[in-house]
């Protein structure tokens, strides 16, 4: 269904969303794109120059574009909408909640620059918690993808599905994990790689750093499984348990708390399993966010190569 990339050739995500919605509001008059007063951020101008009454620019108030966005999609609209992380679900729960998903409305949201993304930003505009809060709501498809190939894959192939979705993404160009034309399944993990010691389980920009400290680990006799588990609800339950087993450690890599998130996700499904292997979680610990470069956050929360192979070394007594 899919296949890795061969070469590098990153692509802005924000770009990858504006192309494939452009492409969309071309076949399907019932599309709407919303967003708060960040147009340029996302990329979108050429769409609301196009179609200046379909697309809508809601200004600094992202709970009434949610609960507007849902009652647009009760008409039989399909509104995308974005905004940075923390204000696509930290500031508007209670309008995703009941405006959304309790009235079974059919809106996707675009939520951009999660966890170390926010960058110079800082800690107002940091989300560490997306996950924590977007999981815990009932009947909402939460997707972290990893790459432009399946961004662009999740846009165009969740038209069709009827529902809540939260797509939670960097809107700058990250590594290349598949090539074009791959082919995904929702609620559906992918093997990346197999191996027979450890397996490691990420989300997003994580992916590729679990790709380098696989390489690295090699160097130990460290053979890595790594499971890309893009749609972080539902969750691939079985997957986990069966890449899990016989594994002496496993990891769960991602850019946001270790409280919440894919690492929750994962240890609530071996919590109930008959699987020993120690776990590992690589996230950001217990804190808010702060300004600095990506280099800069990636090092301070942990969040990198290094960090992940710094932790099964020290978990293996090696």
């Amino acid at each position: 269904m899919f296949q890795l990339a061969e070469k590098q050739q990153p692509k802005e995500l924000r770009a990858v969303y504006q192309e494939t919605l452009m492409e969309l509001m071309e076949e399907n008059e019932n599309i709407i794109v919303c967003d708060a007063d960040l147009v340029n951020a996302s990329g979108t101008g050429k769409l609301f120059r196009k179609y200046p009454k379909r697309c809508i620019n809601m200004g600094i108030s992202e709970a009434n574009m949610i609960g507007a966005s849902c009652g647009m999609s009760l008409t039989g609209k399909i509104p995308f909408v974005h905004t940075f992380a923390p204000f696509a679900t930290r500031r508007v729960f209670d309008q995703l909640y009941l405006s959304g998903c309790y009235q079974q409305a059919n809106i996707r949201i675009y939520g951009s620059d999660p966890g170390f993304w926010a960058l110079h930003n800082g800690g107002t505009h940091t989300s560490v918690e997306d996950l924590a809060l977007t999981r815990a709501v009932p009947q909402l498809t939460v997707i972290a993808p990893a790459d432009a190939a399946q961004f662009k894959w999740v846009i165009k192939n969740t038209i069709d599905r009827y529902g809540m979705y939260y797509f939670r993404c960097a809107r700058k160009a990250v590594p290349d994990i598949y090539s074009e034309g791959s082919q995904f399944e929702i609620g559906k993990g992918n093997i990346i790689c197999e191996g027979t010691d450890i397996a490691i389980f990420a989300i997003g920009e994580m992916i590729a750093e679990a790709i380098k400290a696989r390489k690295i680990l090699e160097e130990y006799g460290i053979s890595s499984t790594i499971v890309d588990m893009f749609t972080v609800k539902p969750l691939d339950e079985e997957l986990v348990r069966e890449v899990s087993r016989g594994k002496r450690v496993i990891v769960a890599a991602e850019n946001h708390s270790k409280i919440g998130g894919l690492g929750s996700a994962i240890a609530e499904v071996l919590a109930e399993s008959p699987i020993e292997a120690p776990f590992i979680s690589i996230a950001i610990q217990d804190h808010f966010g702060e300004v600095g470069t990506q280099d800069y956050l990636q090092r301070k929360f942990g969040l990198n190569a290094d960090a992940i192979v710094s932790k099964v070394l020290e978990k293996l007594n090696i």
